[in-house]
């Protein structure tokens, strides 16, 4: 793994300068990752051509991202998904927090994680090059508690393999919960819908939903269901017509429970079969988030127009509205502890696929 360039990328609104920061391997994989937003802008997968294909969404300039509403491969915190209220109470302590999503608050606030410049290193391992970004959330920042310090580190592996790994602590209680939220299609950025991608799960529950997109707390059972992905199936078979889940979501914008021995192994299985290329995801995290792109309605790289379902999102996290629902796995982090967390996108494509 190389890097291939360090290059600006345009400045923000109030004057910050971003860099684009482009990785390879040794296969021909690319990624490009800017310092704002902690954003990958683009991912280009070779085939056994050699010819790339750039599968996720992405924008052209720096005012395109700081306008995008849908946060288009952005890196999310404080707290990925959605939080009810927009407030939580910590150890008898209530915080309220900035909403921006109704009353509750979506991926971090209206200046999330997203919307941060991000100090950039590059660093030379035993495994080739990784691009670490890092800073520091202030106590009181989108309205949680204590200061956290972030660090994201992007790395390729010479099997196709995306890495990012997240670590936080903090000093003083918080929740924390971090995500990419990449829109993926197999197909290409500009190769239209995502609807004949054939998505496999390995999650047996998901997170019943309310009419906020709130969890109810639930834990269902998804056979016999819409939700149902175990053995794996089309994403544009259900409608949301067919389910007052999907109905209450437009659609899928659920999480999903991933199986107990499923962590940091198998997760999921995305494959177009117009191309054969398919992608794998393991994580540490217990639940993803699968969202297949209905608010999607822009104008993307190279004048592309990424309409309803132009690219889904898988994004691995812990469940939203944690830090009101005890029974959840837990976001809170305490001084002294880690914040620690990794996922793994692996890609390839099929043989018998030109």
């Amino acid at each position: 793994m190389t890097l291939v360039s360090r290059e600006p990328f345009g400045t923000t609104a109030d004057g910050q300068a971003a860099e684009q920061i482009t990785l390879e391997n040794a296969r021909g994989m690319r990624v490009s990752m800017l310092t704002y937003g902690g954003i990958v802008r683009s991912l280009v997968v070779p085939d056994a051509n050699g010819a790339g294909t750039d599968v996720i969404l992405g924008f052209d300039s720096l005012a395109d991202y700081e306008r995008d509403g849908m946060y288009v491969g952005a890196l999310i915190g404080r707290y990925a998904n959605r939080i009810a209220g927009a407030s939580f109470a910590i150890d008898g302590t209530l915080y309220r927090l900035p909403h921006n999503d109704g009353k509750n608050q979506l991926h971090g606030g209206p200046c999330g994680f997203n919307r941060r410049m991000w100090r950039p290193a590059i660093v030379n391992g035993a495994a080739g090059t990784s691009l670490e970004l890092t800073r520091r959330s202030a106590a009181g920042e989108e309205g949680f508690p204590g200061a956290v310090d972030v660090r994201v580190t992007y790395s390729l592996s010479d099997d196709d393999e995306l890495i990012i790994a997240y670590r936080a602590e903090c000093d003083a209680p918080t929740h924390v919960n971090l995500t990419s939220h990449m829109y993926f299609n197999l197909g290409g950025h500009d190769a239209g819908d995502v609807l004949d991608h054939e998505l496999t799960l390995s999650a047996s529950r998901f997170t019943p939903i309310d009419t906020a997109l709130i969890p109810t707390g639930e834990l269902r059972e998804v056979a016999g269901t819409p939700f149902d992905f175990t053995a794996g199936r089309r994403t544009g078979d259900a409608r949301p017509a067919d389910d007052e889940q999907l109905r209450l979501g437009g659609g899928y914008d659920h999480n999903f429970v991933i199986d107990a021995g499923s962590a940091n192994s198998f997760s999921a299985r995305v494959r177009d079969p117009r191309s054969g290329r398919w992608l794998e995801v393991r994580t540490t995290e217990p639940g993803v988030q699968l969202y297949l792109g209905q608010g999607l309605n822009t104008e993307g790289k190279n004048e592309c127009h990424y309409g309803a379902h132009a690219g889904l999102a898988l994004e691995t996290q812990h469940f939203p509205d944690s830090p009101n629902h005890p029974a959840f796995p837990t976001t809170l982090l305490r001084p002294g502890e880690l914040f620690s967390s990794r996922t793994a996108y692996r890609f390839g494509k099929d043989e018998h696929v030109a």
